[in-house]
This record gives C-alpha cells, structure tokens and sequence, in this order.
C-alpha cells in the first residue's frame, strides 16, 4: 500500500464519522421540531388532564372544607367509606343498566340503518343526512328536544299513546321508566357518531365481494352475516369500546333531564361524583369516585381487548 492509499484508508473513518454527525444532527432537528408541533397539545393536556388526576389522587386520601382545601389526612378511609354506601353501589347498577340499555341498542340500530342505506340507489343521500343528524347536536340540545317529547301532558309521545288508546307515560318521573327515557334519548343522541362510522365501515368493503357473493347464490342474509358482519366486526369493535366508555361517563342528560331522580333511578356514576363534590362539598369522597370510575373503565377496556381475536382485520 502506497502512501495515497494509505491515506484513503485513514480517511474513511472521518467521512463516516461526518456522515453520522450529519445523520443525527438532521434527525435531532426532526425530533425538535416534531416535539414543537406537539407542544400545545401536551401543555393543554398537562393543565386539563394529568394535573386534574394528580389532584384527585392526592384530594382522595384527605378530608377537604366546602372550599376544597384540605382539613385532614385520612388515608384510604374514603375509599372505605366508599365501598359501604349503598348509593355507590346503587349509582354503579344504574350506570350498568344505562350502558346494557344504550350500547347494544344503538350498535344494532346504527347497523340496520347502515346496512338499509349504504347502497348507491336513488335518494339514499337525503336518508344518510337525515341519520347523521344528531351528532350535529350537544347534549343539552338534545336533552330538551326530548324534555319536551317527553312531557306528561303537552308531549308527543303520550298524544300519540292516547290516539291508539293507551295510557299516558310518566316517562321523567316513574321510576320504572326514568332510565327507559334517558335511554332511548342517548341511543339516539349517539346515533348519528354510530351511524357514520359504521356507513363508512360498509362503504370500505370492495364491490367484488359482494359480486362473488351474488354469484355464489348467497342471500341477504347469509351475506349479512356470514360476509358483512366479519368484515365491519373491527369498526364494531371499536365502537362498543367507545360506546361503553362514554355510557360510564354520561351525565348531561341526567343532569337537565331528571336531576338524578325520581328516588335514584336515573343517578348514574358521573352524577353521584358531581353531587358528592359540588352539592354536598365533599371533595375527597369525590375523588375517590373518580379514580374508583377510572379503574372500571380501564378493567372493561381491557376485558373488551381480551376479545379483540374475535375480530376480522381484512
């Protein structure tokens, strides 16, 4: 080796050596940047999010004032006391019955009308409008809407109870129908969010199937079920998950519609949590509600992924 290539050779290494300078100088910059664009979205996280659940963690070991400034350290007492009250074990029945009342009712509600509507006829356009609707209104919106459907003596569902003969419904204030009505108003309060996810579910399925499926001789049904249903079963999936989480944490219709009542009927988790710290000030009790309600999310979150073999990725 001569003493030009001697000195190629020595030089080899600092080219690499710049080379990967210059690599990981240009992805730090990358990364800096990236971390810029998310800034804002951390910070609003960290004031709305992470700091409110380190303050109900550390709210939840103490006793507080009706300010909400801590009076005494009790450990886990509040969660013990949590535990022997009959109203949260009564508020977790209601929010159990709440969601096995709405979630399966609006997924196969929003289903049917996915499957009547995603077909290219004639006028379908003006039937998808009209279902994706509702997620264009807020809960309080909706809430009154059907405040005044529900009415005992001015509404239109008891005027057309009477016209067929039957009696009127006290749906906001008898017990065994306050959950039915705020029910059926959630159910279709969410159906609108249900129904465009899952139109665009059965939008996603390629033509072909369906032409093969015709061709085989299978009808509807059997394409309903043995075809459709597997292939939109991750969008189902993804919106039981969805449908269940929001269900635990519903409150603004219980709020304007029925205050919780009549005799607790309608008292979900999330509104024994606001009643427990904003009407009876009791704002340890309170936070441990919430990380009480946390938990259960995340053991039915998790017991809902448990189940994800189950779906179709296609």
């Amino acid at each position: 080796m001569n003493s030009t290539e001697a000195g190629l050779a020595a030089a080899r290494p600092d080219v690499r050596t710049r080379r990967a300078g210059r690599l990981f100088s240009a992805m730090a910059k990358e990364n800096a940047v990236g971390y810029l664009f998310i800034a804002p979205s951390l910070v609003l996280f960290a004031i709305f999010l992470f700091y409110p659940l380190l303050k109900s963690i550390y709210l939840s070991f103490f006793l507080t004032d009706p300010r909400g400034r801590v009076a005494a350290f009790v450990g886990l007492d509040n969660f013990g006391s949590l535990f022997r009250s009959d109203a949260f074990w009564n508020s977790l029945l209601v929010t159990l019955k709440f969601t096995a009342l709405t979630v399966p009712t609006g997924l196969l509600l929003a289903l049917l009308l996915a499957a009547l509507t995603f077909g290219k006829l004639r006028g379908m356009r003006t039937f998808r409008f009209v279902f994706s609707l509702p997620v264009a209104l807020s809960v309080s919106t909706s809430s009154v809407i059907w405040m005044m459907l529900f009415h005992p003596t001015t509404g239109t569902l008891n005027y057309f109870l009477t016209k067929i003969g039957l009696s009127p419904v006290q749906w906001l204030t008898d017990p065994a129908w306050a959950l039915v009505s705020v029910s059926i108003m959630t159910v279709w309060m969410n159906s609108g969010f249900q129904y465009i996810v899952l139109l665009s579910g059965l939008q996603g399925i390629a033509d072909d199937i369906f032409d093969s499926a015709r061709i085989d001789g299978s009808g509807p049904f059997r394409t309903f079920f043995q075809i459709i249903m597997p292939l939109v079963s991750p969008t189902l999936f993804f919106l039981s998950v969805v449908s269940v989480m929001s269900a635990f944490q519903s409150f603004g219709q219980m709020n304007i519609l029925t205050k919780g009542g009549p005799a607790g009927s309608t008292e979900v988790f999330v509104y024994s949590i606001y009643k427990e710290a904003f009407i009876n000030y009791q704002f340890g009790t309170g936070s441990a509600m919430s990380l009480v309600l946390f938990a259960i999310i995340m053991l039915l979150t998790f017991l809902q992924f448990r189940f994800e073999r189950k779906v179709h990725y296609h």
